[in-house]
């Protein structure tokens, strides 16, 4: 390098401890951002959305013994995707409720990350995350049918899960708002997976999925149910009447119960359809933790937000469980 050319780069800034300085906290900054962006994408909740689709790949296994490695990988990065643009979606559309829910009290469980309120990431990036993983899940589910030959129907499965889950939270249509939210949750995180992964393996959908994957949907109804408690104060501010809202919480908890119970009678029908006895055992602690949680709130217990954390934490555990017993049995 020329003497010139040299001062050039040393006027510049470019060496020596001021240019080492910049490196360091430009390498921080972007270590922050990912840091902050994978906080934004709560990957722990995508379990509730692979447990299933693993259920119904290990169904395909056991029942028509087929078992495609790359469309298993492609489907479970799918499944992850949609699922990422479902909660980076609601962390830019749901930003108003959200905000003054984590003011009232910052749930784990509600009220999204959180991440947005801090302001330590720009608006726009939790829109553009959701945008980009719609269409990367778009083409895997494109690549699935026409390279991998997975059947005609897996595109129509994708987009549906893609179109229920973008627009759970995103304007005009806004599911969430439409007292519809909690049910469409039930079904895409309940049938949906278990019959896509099957039918991307199988080439068909096994008609014991339709009661099989019925407590699973039950349960994640629940899940996102009891959720909505702590976002009654935002929720009711932003004008979102979801079905919560809609009820009240008194009729609330009465569905939560009589999801639960209806979950339990589910689980122990589909004996009948030729799950192993085994599954009753793996279950049973899954029941006795819902137990508590219906015993809890028929006394009150959503009252309490430190409660009420407990619970949703339950909650989750109760929907991985149950979803989890099945995976077992069929193993």
């Amino acid at each position: 390098m020329s003497a010139g050319v040299l001062g050039a780069v040393r006027s510049a800034g470019f060496t020596g401890p001021l240019y080492h300085g910049r490196c360091v906290m430009s390498a921080v900054r972007l270590k922050g951002n990912v840091a902050n962006w994978i906080r934004l994408s709560r990957p722990a909740f995508h379990s509730v959305g692979v447990l299933p689709f693993v259920l119904g790949t290990v169904m395909a296994w056991r029942i028509e013994s087929v078992f495609n490695l790359p469309v298993f990988i492609l489907g479970t990065l799918a499944v992850i995707l949609v699922m990422l643009s479902t909660y980076q979606a609601g962390e830019y559309f749901d930003f108003q409720e959200d905000s003054i829910s984590k003011s009232i009290f910052p749930s784990r469980f509600a009220g999204g990350s959180g991440v947005m309120q801090e302001g330590v990431l720009p608006r726009r990036v939790p829109l553009w995350t959701s945008v980009i993983a719609m269409v990367v899940a778009a083409l895997i589910g494109i690549v699935l049918q026409f390279v991998l030959d997975t059947g005609i129907y897996t595109i129509l499965l994708g987009a549906v899960g893609l179109f229920c889950g973008f627009f759970y939270s995103t304007r005009p249509l806004r599911l969430v708002e439409r007292g519809v939210g909690e049910l469409v949750i039930g079904f895409c995180y309940g049938w949906l997976p278990v019959a896509a992964a099957f039918y991307i393996q199988a080439g068909y959908v096994n008609q014991s999925i339709h009661l099989i994957s019925l407590p699973i949907a039950l349960t994640i109804f629940n899940v996102i149910f009891l959720n909505e408690f702590f976002d009654i104060p935002g929720d009711r501010a932003a004008g979102k009447r979801n079905l919560l809202i809609r009820l009240g919480t008194r009729k609330s908890v009465l569905l939560y119960c009589a999801a639960s119970v209806l979950a339990w009678l589910a689980m122990f029908t589909t004996i009948t359809a030729g799950v192993s006895p085994r599954a009753l055992w793996l279950y049973l602690p899954v029941v006795i933790l819902s137990l508590y949680i219906v015993i809890s709130l028929i006394r009150g217990g959503y009252r309490h937000y430190r409660s009420l954390e407990l619970f949703c934490g339950l909650n989750i555990a109760v929907n991985l469980g149950t979803t989890g017993a099945y995976i077992l049995a069929f193993l």
